[in-house]
């Protein structure tokens, strides 16, 4: 992202919250890119990370997202320089950081419990780092009043931190990482200890105050309805290494492998052998026509690869259609896919109901959604054998 473009996005958000002289300079000083090349880490004999190259943009939002110990929190603390890398470069901006400590680093973190000081008031805890870096006095109470200010808590700068709610916490710990001007936030699974309301609530502010001082965040993350929400950029890991790098939209509308697609979590997926490559001259990409035991032919979209290749494929529950038996069977399209389930379950959920359904030969689980309105417009019974369709181009290939 570009200067003018990064001012562009600080500009657009500074109407929420008032722009004083001093958060104007940290502005100025805000938005370090953070590089990785070829990185490694190892226990002894343990590889957590493995040869891993990465670049997040100044300015943006990135989450890191994966199951418990596929790596996400050591990259977060190599890049801060709480671990020590085991080989390749990590770069701060233009800044070569490998041999240079976590206090020079010019970033923060923010921890998942927080760490704050109980025996000291919320005005003590976010003061705390910046009477480490010997600021005068002046400046302190300047720039902690501004921090309170910002996350709203201004009239609690006497409580004590153990005095305060979940969410108040929370809140304190993100003053207290901001408030040394860090060009890079580093985030540890900040809203996991939330309630699910408070949660969703605090992921609005996270990306409001992200916006407004235009800062990188790198956030750890297992959630993935959290990574998509907050961030420009996700980052998702498998064994200590890089699976899918994209944006949100993309990540969701075309994961790239089958691992992707699992984690994110309702997924169809087929597993066959790919049987023909068919060219679409006006498409950027080609139909895969996959051949599943106990199915047929599916298809879907993606790039050619070997003939004979196992592969998968994946179609998003919301974007297939339940019809009853027969009612689509005269529709020319011969590239519509098609199977024939069971209803085994249907459960309204509030805005959307899930239908869980088994295929009828092979006894494959599947999924599908539905608005709820729509639903109940053309209900279906538990135990009915109905019609699944889905377009190619609804249907993702995935080559690995």
């Amino acid at each position: 992202m570009t200067t003018d473009a990064r001012k562009a996005r600080v500009t657009g958000a500074s109407s929420t919250i008032p722009a004083t002289g001093s958060i104007q300079s940290a502005l100025a000083n805000a938005a370090a890119g953070v590089s990785l090349r070829q990185v490694t880490k190892k226990y002894g004999p343990v590889t957590a990370v493995e040869t891993i190259t990465l670049d997040i943009p100044a300015g943006y939002y990135c989450c890191l997202l994966g199951p418990s110990g596929c790596g996400k929190t050591t990259v977060l603390r190599m890049i801060a320089g709480h671990e020590e890398i085991t080989s390749g470069d990590v770069f701060i901006g233009d800044r070569r950081v490998n041999d240079i400590p976590a206090a020079k680093r010019n970033t923060s973190m923010m921890f998942q419990s927080y760490a704050l000081f109980p025996h000291m008031t919320v005005w003590q805890n976010i003061e705390f780092g910046l009477e480490m870096q010997k600021i005068s006095d002046t400046e302190r109470k300047a720039r902690v009043g501004e921090m309170l200010e910002l996350v709203g808590l201004s009239h609690l700068s006497n409580r004590k931190s153990s005095q305060l709610s979940g969410g108040q916490q929370q809140r304190i710990a993100l003053a207290r990482a901001l408030v040394t001007r860090p060009q890079v936030l580093m985030l540890d699974e900040p809203l996991s200890a939330l309630d699910e309301n408070l949660r969703v609530q605090m992921r609005t502010e996270l990306r409001r105050i992200q916006k407004q001082f235009g800062m990188t965040f790198v956030q750890v993350t297992h959630h993935t309805e959290e990574a998509f929400s907050l961030s420009d950029m996700v980052v998702v890991m498998s064994h200590g290494r890089l699976d899918q790098v994209a944006t949100p939209s993309q990540m969701f509308k075309a994961p790239a492998s089958q691992f992707v697609a699992k984690f994110m979590g309702d997924n169809n997926i087929f597993q066959g052998k790919v049987r023909h490559c068919i060219p679409e001259p006006a498409s950027d990409v080609d139909v895969i026509e996959l051949e599943v035991d106990g199915i047929g032919s599916l298809y879907s979209q993606g790039y050619a690869v070997p003939l004979g290749s196992t592969a998968a494929c994946s179609v998003r529950p919301d974007l297939i259609r339940i019809e009853a038996i027969g009612a689509g069977s005269g529709q020319p399209n011969h590239r519509v896919n098609h199977v024939t389930a069971r209803i085994v379950s249907i459960e309204m959920t509030g805005y959307v109901t899930r239908i869980t359904l088994m295929e009828e030969k092979t006894g494959k689980d599947l999924l599908c959604k539905v608005r709820t309105t729509d639903w109940e417009a053309d209900p279906y019974s538990e135990g009915q054998v109905v019609s699944l369709r889905w377009s190619e181009g609804d249907c993702v290939f995935l080559p690995h």
